[in-house]
């Protein structure tokens, strides 16, 4: 039985010329990721999926470690075409090493032994068939960090913008100008885990903050709609000081840019953490909101966390986009994204008209789904 590594050997490709150069002595100089690691000749990234081949950079290709079809909401994007289904789709590495994280099986499978996920062949034609098929809207690349296979998820972009679907990042944001201008042509939307605001903590997760917040300023500089998520972990980022920097931060860029504070729950090595109550999230929200934050959700905690798991107009407070967790109980936006009450322009990338929702949770592709019929009033 081959190892995980020489099956992942077996599916690689040259690395795309802008992202990368040669070194002296047969290293090359990779830009994919905020560590712009120097590889030696016959070495891997700090990513562990790009490495250096006779000089020359070697990335992930024709492969999956799975697919799944998901409400948009689940992203989270709440301000990107509510209701629509994301195909999602990821493949092996992350730059980070989080003690907490939700997909370490995935994004951990070259560094911890325990974390195992086999690599499934597919093509860009089969996954962007796969997501029409579905009704999907928007593919998404997400559950290992998509920055380090940023050709691969490039390939699959370019066959889904000419099927005429959308596209999205889920990631943590450690970007280089290099790679953010590579994907730009071919990508839509951008959710960034802002993790901390203190760069010790990203120390601690094997990185720095200074990439993320240069990566944040870029991709809403782009033009890219960029929303912003952060795991409210008790004791490790949720001090009122850290929240008011951070918040501050994004606020500086753009109140318009939706906030997303979640629910932590024990996983992967942090075991020993409480879960965050909905009174965590509710101290957050009204810190993100005193530092001029207009569009600020609590998740996690359907129905635990009062109107924070709305949309409601800056202007009047009128509720625009009712939810319960992924679901949308009531959808009142104008065709043209405005408040019906007082006619205020809502950020963000809407349809035309509210078509229903395909799913209000995930399922595996080829499931029938649940049909939800839920027209505005």
């Amino acid at each position: 039985m081959p190892t995980l590594r020489a099956m992942l050997d077996e599916r690689v490709r040259e690395a795309d010329p802008s992202l990368y150069h040669a070194l002296e002595n047969d290293r090359v100089r990779c830009f994919a990721c905020g560590h712009c690691c120097p590889i030696p000749n016959g070495q891997a990234g700090v990513c562990k999926v790009r490495y250096n081949r006779g000089g020359a950079l070697y990335v992930p290709w024709g492969y999956t470690a799975g697919s799944q079809c998901d409400p948009i909401e689940k992203k989270p994007f709440f301000h990107a075409h509510p209701g629509a289904l994301a195909f999602s789709f990821g493949m092996l590495g992350c730059d980070l090493h989080c003690g907490y994280c939700q997909n370490w099986v995935t994004s951990q499978a070259l560094r911890d032994p325990d974390a195992v996920s086999l690599p499934q062949e597919a093509s860009p034609e089969s996954l962007v068939a796969d997501a029409v098929a579905q009704g999907a809207k928007v593919l998404v690349s997400t559950y290992n960090e998509p920055l380090i296979t940023s050709e691969w998820a490039v390939s699959v972009f370019k066959e889904a913008k000419s099927a005429g679907l959308l596209t999205g990042f889920v990631s943590n944001g450690n970007g280089t100008p290099q790679v953010l201008e590579y994907v730009r042509p071919w990508l839509d939307f951008y959710k960034v885990d802002l993790k901390s605001f203190d760069d010790r903590h990203y120390h601690e997760l094997g990185g720095r903050i200074g990439p993320i917040l240069d990566s944040i300023r870029r991709i809403h500089q782009m033009g890219l709609w960029i929303e912003i998520v952060t795991l409210l972990i008790p004791g490790f980022n949720d001090s009122p000081d850290e929240l008011r920097r951070l918040t501050g931060f994004l606020a500086e860029i753009s109140p318009d840019i939706p906030w997303h504070i979640t629910a932590f729950h024990a996983d992967y090595k942090m075991n020993d953490t409480r879960s965050t109550t909905p009174e965590d999230l509710l101290r957050a929200a009204e810190i993100g909101q005193q530092a001029g934050l207009r569009y600020i959700y609590a998740g996690n905690l359907p129905g635990r966390v009062g109107h924070w798991e709305d949309t409601r107009c800056p202007q009047c407070s009128e509720t625009l986009i009712a939810r319960h967790g992924y679901f949308i109980k009531d959808y009142r936006l104008t065709s043209e994204g405005r408040c019906p009450n007082c006619a205020g322009k809502i950020p963000g990338r809407w349809s035309a008209k509210f078509e229903g929702q395909i799913t209000d949770r995930p399922f595996l592709p080829h499931n029938h789904s649940r049909l939800f019929t839920i027209t505005s009033r």
